[in-house]
């Protein structure tokens, strides 16, 4: 009995699976929720991946159309440039044959420069041989150039009329009745006014002849004159003009024409009015201030008692025999 018994424990123990089967199931529903949680995992990462995967797509399709619009536009420039190097080509090919036509003309002108540069050194040396005879024949061309000039400028002031100086006897230049004594005022006027304005036209004309001319009016002088006897003395300096005694118009006008004279030969004695020589004449009561022959009148005409100064150039005296 008692070794049934312990072979009846012996055999329970050994058909008792049920701890091992359930030990088993466990693990298998493990390593089943852990294959489970792994798909899930996958699952889920994939899911991220597509969803990237698809951003990224659409990004990578806009980026494409772009690119796409681009390479577009690019084409459109390449066959816009492909037109243009042709056009560009076909002028070059014109370019190169004007070039070529160009260059043959080129090789022809050289050619003919060749030539013709022996007859420009046949020429340089006839123009070397001329070139001092033309200097030559240039500074006669310009010494008579100034020749000619020269004379026409001359011709011009010979041609052009001096001025007349015209000194109204009246007013404070008004000599008293008969006298020939020059006015203050007046002999001031002659010592410096008149000095300048004969120096001034005299150096522009070339003067050498001063003309004092007095002219009076119609009225009658009477008297005895003494003009033969001391007119010389007078004009010499040794007898003052004061001693003259008119005895007609034409007395009193050389005597007042010789008063001015005198007055600008002492200026000429102090250095002034050099060269210029001075001659006094009278008109007498024959001419108007207009230059006609004035009326048979014996009255007062202040406008006609006046004197005149004139220049003339110092001409050849001509004996007539």
């Amino acid at each position: 009995m008692g070794k049934r018994s312990r072979l009846s424990n012996q055999a329970e123990e050994e058909y008792n699976i049920w701890p091992s089967f359930t030990d088993l199931m466990s693990n298998a529903f493990m390593i089943i929720t852990l294959f489970l949680f792994l798909a899930l995992f996958k699952s889920l990462f994939l899911k991220l991946t597509a969803d990237e995967t698809e951003l990224d797509l659409s990004q990578s399709q806009a980026l494409v159309r772009q690119l796409r619009l681009r390479i577009s536009s690019l084409e459109q420039q390449v066959g816009d440039k492909t037109s243009q190097v042709k056009e560009l080509k076909s002028e070059y090919d014109s370019l190169e044959t004007k070039f070529a036509n160009i260059q043959n003309e080129l090789e022809t002108t050289e050619s003919e420069l060749t030539k013709s540069k022996g007859e420009v050194n046949s020429l340089e040396d006839r123009l070397a041989q001329n070139k001092s005879q033309f200097d030559s024949l240039e500074d006669k061309l310009q010494k008579s150039n100034l020749q000619v000039s020269d004379l026409k400028t001359e011709v011009k002031r010979l041609k052009s009329a001096p001025p007349v100086v015209v000194i109204q006897g009246s007013g404070e230049f008004q000599f008293q009745s008969g006298s020939a004594t020059l006015p203050p005022k007046l002999a001031r006027y002659v010592s410096n006014d008149l000095v300048d304005r004969i120096e001034e036209v005299t150096q522009e004309r070339g003067v050498y002849v001063v003309e004092v001319i007095g002219n009076t009016d119609g009225q009658i002088t009477r008297g005895t004159s003494n003009l033969d006897e001391q007119l010389i003395s007078v004009a010499r300096g040794t007898v003052p003009i004061d001693n003259l005694k008119p005895g007609s118009n034409a007395d009193l006008g050389l005597m007042r024409a010789l008063a001015v004279v005198k007055e600008l030969q002492k200026v000429q004695e102090k250095g002034r009015l050099k060269d210029i020589q001075f001659r006094a004449y009278s008109g007498a009561q024959l001419y108007l201030p207009s230059g006609k022959f004035a009326p048979n009148s014996q009255q007062a005409s202040p406008e006609r008692r006046r004197i005149e100064i004139r220049f003339s150039p110092l001409g050849q005296a001509e004996n007539i025999k």
